[in-house]
């Protein structure tokens, strides 16, 4: 159960932080409630999972879930162009992710 709050709050940590680009420095309303309540949640979601996960794995997959996920968003909605290199660096980020859950069971 640990790790599915943490990935959903890495996907939340996505949310916040397009929230937070599309906030215009806190002068847009909706995106910066969307930011807040945003980022209150992932937090959440972060220190409920670290109760099971040691700090260092959490936070790695936290931000890496989060990163990708932003980065992806911003490709898909046309803010950042795509490109083959940024591709399969995001699937190198996800499979270290990946790398970790795996190594974190027992090893």
């Amino acid at each position: 159960m640990s790790w599915f709050i943490l990935i959903l709050s890495g996907a939340l940590e996505a949310v916040w932080a397009t929230a937070l680009g599309r906030s215009e420095g806190f002068s847009k309303l909706v995106p910066s409630i969307v930011f807040g309540v945003g980022v209150v949640a992932s937090m959440i979601g972060l220190a409920i999972a670290m109760r099971d996960i040691p700090t260092g794995t959490a936070y790695a997959v936290w931000v890496g879930i989060g990163a990708a996920l932003t980065v992806i968003v911003a490709m898909v909605t046309g803010s950042e162009p795509v490109s083959v290199v940024k591709l399969l660096l995001i699937a190198g980020l996800v499979g270290c992710v990946i790398g970790l859950k795996l190594v974190g069971e027992g090893h």
